[in-house]
């Protein structure tokens, strides 16, 4: 991989020197502290479902009437960072005509498509990491709550987490600077693709359930538990559910299952909060399933670089 470390530390410097970049992650940085401030100054009621030697997690899920959580804003707004960092990663190199120029130097063809995807995973890394100590500050200063191991520990988890479903967008960008030539329908693309998963998905899961298990008044709990599996099913192929599946695990030690359960399953449950591993163990197939999502995203878009034309312009 001849020239990997000239394109990321270049390609590094760019992303944090571009305007859109930095105006989407100061407006999250303000949004986010925000919710934290308003999470430490809220009544302790408010944290009430978290066991006690897990409130400070609570800055993370807090949500009261119109105010989301943090957790929710990383779900929504993290895919646009990841498309605003890929959409253009490789057409904006055919519309300056510089593409051919780059790979004429020493530099391998897929350092550049790997350093490129490397150095955006690696601002959203640090981007990821500024926001979640300006919240860990914010709440040192307000609870006066310092959080312990366990604590720490979840919060590297949802890190890690968060990396990941927001770098299935940035490969997601990335296959269709690749496949467009114009800067616009990659974003376009990227967009509407976000839009579907965000939003969409949740309709076509509820009416392609309805239609196989309709549900009455006076229907079953067979035919309500079926509804509820197919809606779960389908809604699974959707990267946002996954990550928020593994954000509501991880960050609440609570959390044993999702979907519907019976009485007969909620009384052999143990009410004692779970620990890190077990947590794991309820999410680890999202957990899987979105690295693997990511993955597969961008091997299809290394693939098809590494077959594509380039032509000298």
């Amino acid at each position: 991989m001849s020239g990997l470390g000239v394109i990321f530390w270049k390609e590094f410097a760019d992303f944090f020197g571009r305007r859109r970049f930095l105006i989407l992650f100061i407006i999250i940085c303000i949004i986010s502290t925000s919710i934290t401030y308003m999470a430490s100054h809220s009544p302790a009621s408010s944290f009430s479902k978290l066991p006690n030697d897990f409130l400070f997690l609570g800055l993370f899920t807090f949500s009261a009437g119109s105010i989301p959580s943090f957790t929710f804003f990383i779900s929504f707004f993290g895919p646009l960072i990841g498309i605003l960092l890929g959409f253009d990663a490789i057409n904006s190199e055919h519309s300056r005509g510089t593409i051919s120029m780059v790979l004429s130097q020493p530099v391998a063809r897929d350092s550049l498509i790997n350093g490129k995807f490397l150095a955006g995973l690696a601002t959203i890394a640090i981007a990821l990491t500024s926001i979640i100590l300006i919240i860990l500050g914010l709440g040192l200063y307000t609870l006066g709550i310092v959080p312990n191991l366990g604590e720490i520990a979840r919060i590297g988890v949802f890190f890690a987490a968060s990396i990941i479903y927001i770098g299935f967008w940035l490969s997601l960008g990335v296959l269709f600077s690749i496949l467009f030539r114009r800067a616009a329908g990659s974003a376009l693309a990227s967009i509407m693709i976000w839009l579907f998963f965000a939003f969409f998905i949740y309709m076509i899961a509820s009416a392609i359930a309805d239609q196989l298990a309709p549900v009455s008044r006076v229907t079953t709990v067979e035919a309500l538990t079926k509804n509820e599996s197919i809606k779960n099913t389908i809604m699974h192929i959707s990267p946002a559910v996954l990550f928020e599946e593994i954000a509501i695990a991880i960050l609440n030690p609570s959390v044993r299952v999702f979907g519907l359960i019976s009485s007969s399953q909620i009384s052999s449950l143990i009410p004692t909060p779970l620990s890190l591993d077990q947590s794991l163990l309820v999410v680890w197939p999202q957990f899987v399933s979105l690295f693997s999502l990511m993955l597969i995203c961008f091997a299809i878009s290394y693939v098809v670089f590494m077959k594509q034309e380039i032509r000298s312009t």
